[in-house]
C-alpha cells in the first residue's frame, strides 16, 4: 500500500480513541523533539524508521500531532487510509484501488517537492506466517518479493536522493526507533522467532503482541539526523575523481548509516544480545588466558586438565548472573514498596544520566559508585531501568549469595565473587575470564572500588583487583589479536549519598569494637524491621567519564610501552582519579552540613540561630571549593556560585574568590528538617532555656526556640554524616592543624612545610590527596590561597613565600573562624591516632594480632575520653585506629611479624612509646 493524501487530515473517532488510550504513555526522547524542530527550520523532514510496522506508524502519527511537529503525508507500504473516515475518497475506498510502486514513488516525490514530511521504513521483518508483500509493477504481473534480508526502502531512498538534487532546500532524514520491549535480543532463535520474527525484527503478529504487553512502557529514541544535501556533497568529495558514486552505492551507504544510527539507539535501551548460558560458560572456560592457567597447573596430564576444566566450569556456575526481566520488574516493585518509602526523596543528577546514555551508544560503561550501604546494589539498577537503559551487571560479595537473597540478586544482575582470591590461582583466572567476556560482549558493569561498605561515611582506599582485570581486558593483554573489546570503555565515577544510612546502628556497633555480623536470613529480617524508619533524602551524582586513553595520556604512556610496572601504575592512577572524581561530585546534603556544624562548634550546646549561622559559614566555604549542593538545601543560587557546578574548583582548596559577604544560599527549612531527622533518631537533644526544671513536661521540637546538645553516644552517628564532606577540608587542615597547635606564635614556613608533609604522610590511609602535583607545589598553592582568604597571617606582612617568613593562624575575624573550622573537621582523626599511639604500649608485653590490639585501643580511647584527655568521642573508632596502626608501620613505629604487630627494637621501651604519642599530640592544641 502506498501513501495517503497530501492534504491535512485528522484521525477518525476510533483511531483517536486508540491514540489516547495506548500512545499517551510513550516516553519521548526530548532530543527527538528538539532535532525535528531544528530540522524543520532547516529544510524538509523525513522520518526514518527501522522495520515496517503499522503500530510504529500510528505512534509516530500521534506524537507528531501531539508535539505539533511536521505531519506525515507519506508512508511506504502502509497507506494512510486508516486515518480517514471509512467511505471518504482517502479512506477505505482508496485502499481498494490498485496501486503500483511507481505511484508510491511519485507520491513521495510530490510530497518532498512540496516540502511535506514523509515516513520511510527501511526493512521488512522476516517471518514464515506472513507471506511476502506483493506489488503491482508496470508492464508485468504482480510477483512476490523475498523479504528476508530485503531492504524495503531502496526505491524510496533513491527518490529522496533525486528530490534533493532537484532542490536547494535540504532534506533531513531523522532516524527514530520505538522500543516496545526491554528484553535483550537472544542469540539463539526458537520456534516463535521463526514463525513471528525475532524480537529485534518482529513480524506483524509479534509487533501487536509486544505492543499489547508493553504499551505502558514504550520509549522513543532518536538518532542523529542525516542531511542528504551534505551527504551527497561528502560522497562527491570522498570520490577520488570528484564525482558522486552511482545511486546504488549511495543508497547502500545511506541505508547503512541510517540503520547503524537506529541500532545504536535501540541497543542503548535493550542492551547487548544475550547468549545462552551454556554458550557463555563455554566461551569463558575456553578463553586463552584461563586455558593457559589450566595448562600451567595441570602440567602434561590430560586427566588433570579435564578435572581443572570441570572445576573452572563449576566456578563459573557459582559466580554467573542470570538476568531475568520479570525478576527485575518484581525487584523494582519491591524497591518502590521499601526503599522509596524509607527515603523521603531521590535527588538525581539527570544531566549525568544523559551523559552516560550518550556514552553507552558507542562504548561500554563500567560504573564505579561509592559504597556506603547495601542500598547501593539496587539504586543504580532502579535508575537505569527508569531511564530506559540496560541495567548493569553488579559484582557482589559472595556473603550475599545466601538463600533467598542470593537467587533474587542473581536474577537482578548480580554476579557473586569471593572476598579473596588468595591461594586459589584457578578461581582468580575464572573471574578474570568471566569479566573479560562480559566486557567484550558489551555489558555494562558495576563494582565498588572500595571493596566494602564504608562505615565512616568517607571513601575507603581503592582496592585494585577487579579494576586491574577490567584494565587488562581493555588493553587486550594476553589475548589474541582482535579478542579485546571492540567498543570504547568508559569508567564512570558515581557518588551515592545518604542523609542517613539504613545500617547506621550496625555501623556504630562495629565502630565501637563490635564484630561484623555475617549476612544471613536472620540479619535480613532484622534489617527489614530496622528499615521501617525514615532516613531523609538519597542523592546520586555522576562524575566526569574517564578512559584508559585519557589516563595514559596524563602519564605520557602508550599501550606498546606498558611494562608490568607501568601497567600497575596505570591502574593505580585510574583508581585514584576515580576516587577523586567521586569526592569532587559528592553533593552536600542538609544532614551533612548540620552534623558538621554540630560537631565543630566547640561548645556544650548551640542555639538554632547559631546553628544556622554555622551552616551558612560552612556553605560559603564549600561554595568556594565549587562543591555541589543537593537541590533541597538551597533556597536561591547566586549567579557567582552555581548550586551544582559541572566542574570542580581548585583541588588545593582555594576559594575561587567567593565573597564572604555573599548572601545565604541555604533554605533554612532544610536545616530544621535535618535537625528533625537527627532528633527522631535520638542523635540530638533539644532544650528550651528559661523554663524552670519542674515545669519542663517534654522537650521542644527543633526550631528557632531550641538549643541543641549532642549526646556523647550520638557523636559517632553524626560523624558518619559529617564525613560525607570532610574531604573538602583536608588539604587546608594539613596546614591549619600544626599552626593551631603552636598558636599564637606561629611557625617558620620551612618548618611548617615539614610538619604539614609529616601529617599528610601519617594520614595516607585516612584521606586521599592530590596525585597530579608534588607536595611542594600543593603546599605553596594552599598557603597562598589561605593568605588571600585571610585564614593565615605572615610576618613580615605581605610576604608569604620568603625563606624567613613566619606563618600563623589569623588572630580574629571570619578568617580565623574558617581556619579553626578546618582544624575541627579533622580533630577526631588526630585524636584517634593519639589513642592508637598510647595503645601501642600494650605491645611491650608481646606481639598482638591486629584485632586484639584494636580492641585494646578502643578501651584505652574510652578511658581517655572520660578522663578529658581527648575531646571527640568519635575519635574512638575502630577504622581510625586500624588506619593509624597501618600508618605507624610505615613510619617505623611498629613492625609486623607472623601477622601480628610488634614493637621494633628502637621503640621497645615505655619512654620510646611515649615519644610516639608525643609526636601525634604535638598536632593538638594544649587544653
Amino acid at each position: 500500500m502506498g501513501s495517503g493524501s497530501l492534504s491535512s487530515y485528522e484521525p477518525n473517532p476510533a483511531l483517536a480513541w486508540i491514540y489516547q488510550r495506548f500512545f499517551e504513555h510513550i516516553e519521548v526522547d526530548q532530543a527527538w523533539t528538539r532535532q525535528v524542530r531544528e530540522a524543520e527550520k532547516r529544510g524538509t523532514v523525513v522520518y526514518v524508521l527501522r522495520n515496517l510496522s503499522f503500530v510504529d506508524f500510528l505512534a509516530l502519527d500521534f506524537l507528531t500531532k501531539r508535539e505539533a511537529l511536521p505531519r506525515v503525508r507519506f508512508a511506504n507500504d502502509l497507506g494512510l487510509w486508516v486515518l480517514e473516515p471509512a467511505m471518504s475518497k482517502r479512506g477505505l475506498l482508496a485502499s481498494l484501488l490498485p496501486r503500483t510502486e511507481a505511484d508510491d514513488v511519485a507520491q513521495l516525490r510530490r510530497a518532498l517537492d512540496e516540502g511535506a514530511s514523509a515516513a520511510l521504513f527501511l526493512k521488512r521483518p522476516p517471518s514464515i506466517l506472513e507471506p511476502p508483500a506483493r506489488v503491482r509493477r508496470r508492464g508485468g504481473a504482480a510477483r512476490a518479493i523475498p523479504t528476508r534480508g530485503k531492504t524495503e526502502g531502496d526505491t524510496y531512498l533513491r527518490a529522496v536522493l533525486e528530490a534533493q538534487r532537484a532542490s536547494e532546500r535540504p532534506i533531513l532524514l531523522v532516524p527514530q526507533v520505538f522500543v516496545w520491549t526491554r528484553s535483550p535480543d537472544e542469540r539463539r532463535q526458537n520456534v516463535v522467532d521463526s514463525l513471528f520474527g525475532p524480537r529485534e525484527w518482529p513480524g506483524k503478529i509479534r509487533t501487536v503482541t509486544q505492543f499489547l504487553m508493553n504499551w505502558r512502557h514504550v520509549t522513543l529514541r532518536a538518532g542523529e539526523p542525516v542531511d542528504v544535501q551534505e551527504f551527497l556533497a561528502h560522497e562527491a568529495r570522498a570520490d577520488e575523481r570528484g564525482r558522486c558514486p552511482g545511486d546504488d552505492v549511495l543508497v547502500r551507504r545511506l541505508t547503512y548509516t541510517l540503520l547503524r544510527r537506529l541500532e545504536r539507539e535501540r541497543l542503548a535501551v535493550v542492551g547487548p544480545t544475550r547468549k545462552p548460558a551454556d554458550r557463555l560458560r563455554d566461551q569463558v572456560v575456553r578463553s586463552p588466558r584461563l586455558q593457559k592457567v589450566i595448562r600451567d597447573m595441570a602440567g602434561e596430564g590430560e586427566t588433570e586438565r579435564r578435572v581443572l576444566g570441570w572445576r573452572a566450569l563449576a566456578m563459573v556456575r557459582e559466580l554467573e548472573t542470570e538476568v531475568d526481566p520479570n525478576a527485575l520488574r518484581a525487584m523494582d516493585a519491591a524497591f518502590d514498596a521499601t526503599v522509596a518509602r524509607m527515603y523521603s526523596a531521590f535527588e538525581i543528577d539527570h544531566e549525568g544520566i544523559e551523559r552516560l546514555r550518550a556514552a553507552s551508544k558507542d562504548g561500554t560503561l563500567v560504573l564505579l559508585p561509592s559504597h556506603k550501604s547495601h542500598v547501593d546494589y539496587i539504586i543504580l539498577t532502579h535508575l537505569f531501568m527508569h531511564a530506559n537503559m540496560p541495567v548493569p551487571l553488579v559484582a557482589a560479595g559472595d556473603n550475599l549469595a545466601f538463600f533467598p537473597l542470593g537467587p533474587i540478586l542473581r536474577r537482578g544482575g548480580a554476579f557473586f565473587i569471593r572476598r579473596s582470591f588468595r591461594g586459589d590461582r584457578l578461581y582468580g583466572a575464572v573471574v578474570d575470564a568471566y569479566m573479560r567476556r562480559l566486557i567484550i560482549d558489551g555489558w555494562p558493569l558495576e563494582f565498588f572500588l572500595e571493596g566494602a561498605r564504608s562505615r565512616t561515611g568517607k571513601l575507603l582506599p581503592p582496592k585494585l583487583g577487579l579494576l586491574s582485570i577490567v584494565v587488562d581486558a581493555v588493553l587486550g593483554a594476553a589475548e589474541p589479536a582482535g579478542a579485546g573489546p571492540a567498543r570504547k570503555v568508559y569508567f564512570c565515577p558515581i557518588s551515592i549519598g545518604y542523609e542517613r544510612v539504613v545500617e547506621e546502628r550496625e555501623y556504630v556497633r562495629e565502630l565501637t569494637g563490635g564484630e561484623k555480623r555475617k549476612e544471613d536470613v536472620r540479619g535480613l529480617v532484622a534489617a527489614a524491621e530496622t528499615a521501617l524508619g525514615r532516613y531523609g533524602r538519597l542523592n546520586v551524582q555522576f562524575g566526569e567519564l574517564l578512559t584508559i586513553e585519557g589516563v595514559m595520556s596524563e602519564l605520557g604512556e602508550s599501550k606498546r610501552a606498558l611494562t608490568p610496572a607501568r601497567r600497575r601504575a596505570l591502574v593505580t592512577r585510574l583508581a585514584y582519579r576515580v576516587m577523586n572524581e567521586i569526592n569532587r561530585v559528592t553533593a552536600i546534603t542538609p544532614s551533612a552540613l548540620v552534623a558538621a556544624a554540630l560537631l565543630t562548634h566547640g561548645r556544650r550546646g548551640i542555639s538554632h540561630a547559631d546553628l544556622v549561622a554555622a551552616c551558612e559559614r560552612l556553605a560559603r566555604v564549600l561554595r568556594g571549593y565549587s562543591a555541589r549542593f543537593t537541590p533541597s538545601l538551597l533556597v536561591s543560587t547566586p549567579a557567582a556560585a552555581p548550586a551544582l557546578p559541572s566542574a570542580g574548583g581548585h583541588r588545593d582548596g582555594r576559594a575561587n574568590g567567593a565573597p564572604e559577604s555573599a548572601k545565604p544560599i541555604l533554605r533554612h527549612g532544610a536545616i530544621r528538617e535535618a535537625c528533625e531527622l537527627f532528633h527522631r533518631a535520638g542523635h540530638l537533644e533539644t532544650h528550651q532555656p528559661g523554663v524552670p526544671v519542674g515545669e519542663r513536661r517534654e522537650r521542644p521540637r527543633p526550631g528557632p526556640e531550641a538549643v541543641y546538645v549532642v549526646p556523647d553516644v550520638a557523636r559517632l552517628s553524626l560523624d558518619i554524616a559529617k564525613n560525607l564532606m570532610v574531604h573538602f577540608f583536608v588539604t587546608r587542615a594539613m596546614i591549619a592543624t600544626p599552626l593551631h597547635a603552636v598558636a599564637p606564635q606561629g611557625i617558620g614556613r620551612a618548618l611548617l612545610s615539614e610538619r604539614a608533609q609529616a601529617l599528610s604522610r601519617l594520614f595516607k590511609y585516612e584521606f586521599q590527596f592530590r596525585a597530579d602535583a608534588t607536595f611542594e607545589t600543593i603546599f605553596a598553592e594552599t598557603v597562598e590561597a589561605m593568605l588571600a582568604d585571610g585564614e593565615l597571617e605572615a610576618d613580615p606582612p605581605g610576604r608569604g613565600d620568603g625563606p624567613d617568613v613566619v606563618l600563623r593562624l589569623a588572630q580574629g575575624g571570619e578568617g580565623r573562624e574558617r581556619a579553626l573550622l578546618h582544624v575541627r573537621m579533622i580533630l577526631g582523626f588526630v585524636e584517634g591516632y593519639r589513642v592508637a599511639a598510647r595503645a601501642a604500649a600494650a605491645l611491650l608485653k608481646g606481639p598482638l594480632a591486629p584485632k586484639d590490639l584494636a580492641k585494646r585501643a578502643i578501651g584505652v580511647g574510652e578511658r581517655m575520653f572520660l578522663a578529658g584527655e581527648i575531646a571527640c568521642r568519635e575519635a574512638v573508632s575502630r577504622p581510625v585506629i586500624d588506619n593509624a596502626l597501618l600508618a605507624f608501620v610505615d613510619q617505623g613505629y611498629l613492625g609486623r611479624s607472623d601477622g601480628k604487630y610488634v614493637l621494633p627494637a628502637s621503640y621497645a621501651s615505655v619512654d620510646a612509646v611515649r615519644v610516639i604519642e608525643g609526636r601525634i599530640a604535638s598536632y593538638l592544641a594544649p587544653s
